[in-house]
């Protein structure tokens, strides 16, 4: 499934739910986003993540491979007086330099690496002893919710779409990070309820991989028009409750560094 997160730009801004501030709470710490920190945010998107450290006095970078996603995440910073830096470029190819930074996050994102390249990429530029962060906010399918209801209009619309039924906790990632030579590994998880609108919910799902990130415009519209009838009909009431988990690893680089790019191109 060939996915494009730029085509979805405008609704991916507005409707994807950015993580909630007791992430960053938690991250603190674990010494991660204190104020002056140098954060480099792999695949940004629209810069969610990178905000946040923003707002917390953090010098931060972001950078992803996509100029529609990264216009959104300018003008969304605008809108909330942060400064960031945006680098257009790949997870696996940075062109950044050695040892450049305290911290690297990577939020909802580590999947559509080459997980190994990055992993190796993330310990070149980190500082020794800098840390690493895997973030990510899901949705929880359980029986009956709106969530599992949802997941499987997707299904219907985009046989190719395989990323429904997730609890939300990314063990192979504990995997990849040990693999690379990361120490002090930890990991936690906690549980939040996002409320949307019934049109919210729709410019939500709009902007996932399986819908407008990979889809025909007209196979969207039919999409979001089905969704709307299967909300008017199963989920009348608004707000929408929806379940989300937060799910996250930290881990610290070793004293020896990997120096220099690597071989090859990667692609996100």
């Amino acid at each position: 499934m060939k996915i494009d997160f730029g085509k979805t730009a405008a609704d991916y801004g507005r409707h994807r739910a950015g993580f909630p501030d007791a992430l960053f709470d938690r991250l603190a710490t674990c010494g991660v986003g204190t104020r002056g920190q140098r954060i480099l945010d792999l695949g940004t998107g629209t810069g969610a993540l990178a905000r946040g450290f923003a707002r917390r006095g953090c010098v931060v970078t972001g950078l992803d491979p996509s100029a529609p996603l990264l216009d959104e995440a300018r003008r969304l910073d605008r809108e909330a007086g942060v400064e960031i830096s945006y680098v257009m470029a790949t997870a696996e190819v940075t062109g950044l330099p050695d040892a450049s930074f305290d911290v690297v996050s990577a939020g909802q994102c580590w999947h559509w690496f080459d997980r190994e390249r990055a992993a190796l990429q993330v310990r070149r530029l980190l500082v020794s002893g800098g840390r690493l962060v895997i973030a990510h906010f899901d949705w929880i399918p359980l029986p009956g919710n709106v969530v599992e209801a949802t997941e499987q209009l997707v299904e219907r619309h985009n046989p190719e779409w395989k990323l429904g039924g997730r609890n939300g906790v990314y063990g192979p990632w504990l995997r990849d990070v040990a693999v690379a030579g990361f120490s002090d590994i930890q990991t936690f998880s906690f549980d939040v309820n996002v409320s949307y609108t019934h049109a919210a919910w729709r410019g939500r799902m709009r902007a996932s991989a399986g819908i407008a990130a990979s889809l025909p415009p007209d196979a969207v519209a039919k999409f979001d028009d089905d969704l709307r009838r299967l909300l008017a009909a199963q989920f009348p009431a608004e707000p929408l409750e929806t379940l989300h988990r937060v799910f996250a690893v930290v881990c610290r680089s070793s004293t020896s560094r990997i120096l220099g790019e690597g071989r090859g191109e990667g692609r996100r």
